[in-house]
């Protein structure tokens, strides 16, 4: 005799999933958004101390260090974490990715040479991409279908929601020489939340049912390479990258180039360009998730695509000032730029089977993140190229989207389609 079907999670269960997964990815967002911050003050710190003079090709060298060994930590972490998702439950598998990453962005406080902040984000990086996946997979598989778009950009905004906080606080509390090792030590605060997880949040019903449905033993590495799921894996990876190099090799130094027009002058300059732009990043995830509603998930990413390349187009190669022009464009473009992580979230699930979801859409997407570090450290050779000139390595690394306005029609089409088990 077969066993019942699970019965459907109740509200309380339902929303203590997706407050698990929000808070998980905010504080991700409020890591991530944390070390641009503190960057500058740390490379500039750590200049003087071996008695160099202050340049800030210095600094977009080793920040171009340091985002690149963030992203390609956030693929192991995909990788293991997704895996273990996979094997012991998402909930389980989270706790663990969110200890890992909050441990290791506090330790940045200790730092005393600028590899100590590449190490740092190294192995914080695999408990933040391993994060992504796991809250993703889990939300997705608990709430009810129809829910979906909704829930990927809700989970999509929650990083950015962590990106506005963290850019408030910099707008109150200055960043400098003398107080970036203080800020870091915010990055240790979420490995409070490892424990609520643990105690009160639900594991996947989908998941449950999936390994005592599996009648043989998955290696989930092997099946998204393996001969139905290889060419998935490698479009999903590829739609991934667009939005990272964005993002990465150029988006996420904008607090830099603000800091850099706006000089000791005004030191508020980097919490304003980092809230202006998170502020515009809520609201774009949201509604690049809820478009697909409406219009095909293809439409919606060739969309994003451009509108991302116009905004990019206008910001670094329109603009050369700190002020209010400035704000307004980082604002639009963080909202174009960031709406992919409304989209991804709703996409990825679609196209992996629940035994194997955690560990797929876990590497397509950290996987993009290597290219991306590739992304980011072009613009640290582009800056030295264009002498110091953020404006500059922007404007060309943003291209990007002109390769997405053409890769998106090589995907399929999921709108409409029940999550494949």
């Amino acid at each position: 005799m077969s066993s019942a079907p699970p019965a459907p999670p109740n509200n309380k269960r339902l929303f203590a999933v997706l407050a698990a997964a929000f808070l998980g990815w905010m504080f991700d967002g409020m890591e991530m958004g944390l070390f641009p911050l503190i960057a500058r003050p740390a490379l500039l710190q750590m200049q003087q101390a071996h008695g160099l003079t202050l340049n800030d090709a210095f600094v977009a060298q080793w920040m171009g260090y340091a985002t690149a060994a963030f992203l390609l930590g956030a693929p192991g972490g995909g990788v293991v974490f997704g895996w273990l998702g996979d094997k012991i439950g998402r909930v389980r598998a989270m706790a663990a990715s969110i200890l890992v990453y909050s441990v290791f962005t506090g330790l940045i406080y200790f730092a005393q040479e600028p590899w100590h902040l590449c190490a740092s984000r190294f192995v914080a990086a695999h408990g933040m991409g391993g994060e992504w996946s796991l809250g993703i997979a889990l939300v997705m598989e608990v709430w009810p279908e129809k829910h979906r778009p909704l829930m990927a950009g809700v989970i999509g905004a929650a990083a950015n929601v962590g990106f506005a906080l963290i850019a408030v606080f910099a707008i109150f509390f200055k960043v400098t020489i003398d107080s970036w090792r203080w800020v870091a030590l915010i990055g240790a605060a979420p490995a409070l939340l490892t424990f609520i997880v643990r105690l009160f949040v639900p594991e996947s019903e989908k998941w449950q049912a999936s390994v005592k449905a599996s009648t043989t033993k998955v290696d989930p590495l092997k099946e998204i390479f393996g001969p139905k799921l290889w060419k998935t894996t490698l479009i999903a990876t590829a739609l991934s990258s667009v939005a990272l190099i964005g993002t990465w090799g150029s988006v996420q130094w904008l607090p830099l180039w603000a800091d850099k027009m706006a000089g000791a002058a005004d030191p508020s300059a980097k919490g304003w360009t980092g809230m202006c732009p998170g502020i515009g990043a809520i609201i774009g995830c949201l509604l690049g998730a809820y478009v697909g509603r409406f219009i095909t998930r293809r439409l919606a990413y060739f969309l994003l695509c451009l509108g991302s390349l116009i905004g990019c187009a206008l910001l670094f190669r329109g603009i050369d000032a700190y002020g209010p022009p400035f704000l307004i464009l980082t604002f639009f473009v963080g909202a174009f730029t960031a709406a992919f992580y409304g989209w991804l979230p709703l996409y990825l699930p679609e196209l992996f089977p629940t035994r194997v979801r955690a560990t797929g859409q876990g590497l397509s997407f950290n996987a993009g993140r290597i290219l991306a570090a590739a992304g980011a450290l072009q613009m640290g050779a582009l800056m030295q190229s264009f002498d110091g000139s953020y404006a500059k390595a922007g404007a060309i690394i943003t291209l990007i989207y002109v390769v997405g306005l053409g890769l998106i029609w090589l995907a399929p089409e999921t709108k409409g389609q029940p999550l494949p088990e």
